[in-house]
């Protein structure tokens, strides 16, 4: 395993992310088809969890000067998730993966606080003590986010995803049911800058201990990335066509 990582991290990460990227269309069209709307509830909760992590780590892109944090992907696709969802199943069904994938996110958060809530094993008891102490520094770097970060997320979160689906309904109506294109685009790049907006106020401005100053709040951490969640909803337009169920609800509920 050592081996194949080294041989991906040798890889240009453009790379890695167009493969990551294409591996979670695909993952959103099988369990789609095989489940309905409960794999897409799976996915939601998975991917939120995952890019809470991800976000964790910065990557050197090549067309970027700085490093950027990675999550783009994760966060993304949920939208193409409770577009389908919207589409297809209806309004009440996409509201019910956001609250699913937020309640999963909770839990994951109080399951793994429980884990290093327990007393380490002391590093001066031999090699055990020492490799269980670095292991909950570890996790402590991983799930004691401060909790501004943590609130500024969980609210970005529920509120660009209830923007999204508001968004696109309201849209499929105007449109009167046609353009699918135009709705997933149009939707995920306002709610994706909706998301943005609200964590980026909240986790570098109203909670920050020292809060930035507007110019890097507005073109680093908010329009930073902003261009790649546009990327990734014109490049999954063609899912939501692909996810299309062999025979339609017969009631969509709004």
């Amino acid at each position: 395993m050592r081996e194949l990582l080294e041989q991906l991290q040798a890889l240009p990460p453009e790379f890695i992310w167009i493969s990551l990227l294409l591996t979670a269309f695909a993952v959103i069209l099988a369990l789609h088809r095989w489940f309905g709307p409960a794999g897409l509830y799976v996915y939601m909760a998975v991917a939120i969890i995952g890019g809470n992590l991800h976000v964790l780590k910065l990557t050197q892109f090549s067309v970027f000067p700085d490093p950027v944090a990675l999550g783009t992907i994760l966060f993304s696709t949920t939208f193409l998730c409770t577009d389908i969802l919207t589409e297809y199943h209806g309004a009440a069904a996409a509201r019910k993966g956001v609250i699913l994938g937020f309640v999963g996110l909770v839990l994951f958060d109080l399951f793994l606080f429980a884990a290093i809530a327990f007393r380490p094993l002391d590093p001066s008891e031999g090699e055990l003590g020492a490799s269980a102490a670095a292991m909950q520094n570890h996790l402590e770097a991983i799930f004691l986010p401060a909790p501004g970060i943590l609130i500024a997320s969980l609210a970005a979160y529920l509120i660009s995803q209830f923007n999204d689906i508001w968004v696109f309904s309201r849209l499929r109506t105007v449109t009167k049911g046609k353009h699918l294109w135009l709705r997933n685009n149009l939707s995920t790049w306002f709610s994706a800058l909706v998301d943005s907006i609200v964590f980026s106020v909240l986790a570098f401005v109203v909670f920050a201990p020292e809060p930035v100053s507007w110019k890097p709040l507005i073109f680093t951490y908010i329009l930073g990335t902003y261009g790649l969640r546009v990327l990734v909803a014109v490049l999954d337009s063609p899912v939501v066509y692909l996810a299309r169920p062999k025979q339609a609800p017969t009631q969509i509920s709004s």
